[in-house]
Parts: structure tokens; C-alpha cells; sequence
């Protein structure tokens, strides 16, 4: 017998949030894509991109140029909703080493907004390894707080959360396949979703991944239009 497909709706638990452990620490995975640590009063959010639209545009590419304003929109949302004291962007925050030149007035002025009264720290990427000094908070290559190492690039060590990736998973709803964004933890590390509203993914059945987690037994928490949906990765496909 051939064992049906897993849809969304087959699997529990699912509520807007999920409870992603890694080494001992329990975090709140949101569904917008960022993850908040209660106790430290910290949210962290990956691959923002900001002005990926603008990058393509001007090599030729035409989208929409409203990106960093809606990655932003959602990025004050989810930070209204934790009040966090800190705030880290886990890399790749800008898509180009040049992009922060191209935010407008505006868009500068709602990053100000965000960090205004908390702690802010831009965490360098591949995209974006010199960030600038002008736009506030601090620049590392690299935080641990506690247990937790917050880096862009996963190595697959324990105690690590990462990004880089933009991990996503292939589910099937309603009789529908469907790729969403997830993140992917075993409880010893966890590779965060991108937040951008531009940004791809890879699928958690890639190889890359394969890299970090060495075998399947890892969970997808799976960001659906509503809830989360936590996966087991050897039912995604």
C-alpha cells in the first residue's frame, strides 16, 4: 500500500507559533518567520534583503520596487508584537554590498523606528560583509549568547542558529503540492527562513542540508498562511 502523501492539515500540532529547541534553549519560531527567545527578551530574523528589487533593476530585471517596504511593514509587525529588548538580523540583511545606498528617506526612517529604545545587531552576510556604520545598532560577525551561536552561514554545530539557506518545505493540501518556507531544527540547531519579502528557498531534501543535519530526523515548522505546521522532514518531499 502506498502510504498517502502528508498534507498540512494531517499534522499536529499547529497553532501561530512553535516551540523550536536548540541545545537546551526554548525559542518561539513566529510565524512571519522570526523566532523570539522569552527570556532574553531577543528576536532574531534572517535574510531580509532589503532592495533585492532595486539589485535587479538595475541589472535589467524588472520587479516591483516595494520590497524593502514590505519586508520592513513585516518586520515592525512581528517587532510590535514581542516588544523584544534586542534584535539581531542574521545576514544578508542588504542583497548588495551597495543596496543601503539605495533605501529612501522613508525606509531609513522606519529602520529607526525599529531600534528605537532596543539593542540592534547586524549580523555580516555573504551579500552584505562590510555593512555600513550609518544605519545604527552594532555589526558582528558573529554572537553567542548563553549556549546559542548566532551566525549567517550554518556550519552544523550544536547550539547554532543560522540562515543562508532560506530552507523550504514541499508539503501536499487539500490534494495540492505547495512549497512554503520553514525553518529546520533537530533540537540541537536550527536554519531560519528568509524574512525578505523577495527572497527563494531551497528545498530541506537538498544536499546542503544533508551538510548540517547529517541525517533526516529533523523537523520542518512550516510557516502556512494561518499556523505553523511542524513536520517531520522525511514526509517532505
Amino acid at each position: 500500500m502506498t502510504a498517502r502523501p502528508q498534507s498540512l492539515q494531517d499534522e499536529l500540532p499547529a497553532a501561530r507559533t512553535a516551540i523550536v529547541n536548540v541545545a537546551g534553549v526554548g525559542l518561539k519560531a513566529d510565524l512571519s518567520g522570526a523566532l523570539f527567545w522569552e527570556e532574553e527578551s531577543l528576536l532574531v530574523v534572517s535574510d531580509l534583503h532589503l532592495e533585492k528589487g532595486s539589485s535587479y533593476a538595475a541589472r535589467g530585471t524588472l520587479l516591483p520596487p516595494y520590497d524593502t517596504v514590505a519586508t520592513l511593514g513585516r518586520l515592525a509587525a512581528v517587532v510590535a508584537r514581542h516588544d523584544p529588548r534586542m534584535v539581531i538580523a542574521l545576514g544578508d540583511s542588504f542583497h548588495d554590498r551597495t543596496a543601503h545606498h539605495r533605501l529612501s528617506a522613508p525606509d531609513r526612517e522606519a529602520i529607526a523606528a525599529l531600534q528605537a529604545r532596543r539593542d540592534w545587531i547586524w549580523i555580516s552576510g555573504n551579500h552584505d560583509p562590510a555593512l555600513p556604520d550609518d544605519l545604527g545598532g552594532v555589526v558582528a560577525n558573529e554572537v553567542a549568547i548563553g549556549p546559542i551561536a548566532f551566525r549567517h552561514e550554518p556550519t552544523g554545530v550544536s547550539g547554532e542558529i543560522a540562515g543562508h539557506l532560506h530552507p523550504k518545505a514541499r508539503v501536499t493540501t487539500r490534494g495540492r503540492t505547495m512549497e512554503r518556507r520553514c525553518f529546520a531544527c533537530d533540537g540541537e540547531r536550527a536554519v531560519m527562513p528568509a524574512f525578505g519579502a523577495y527572497t527563494g528557498g531551497l528545498s530541506i531534501r537538498d544536499a546542503a542540508f544533508s551538510k548540517i543535519f547529517q541525517t533526516l530526523s529533523f523537523m520542518a515548522h512550516v510557516l502556512g498562511d494561518n499556523r505553523l505546521h511542524t513536520i517531520a522532514a522525511s514526509r517532505c518531499y
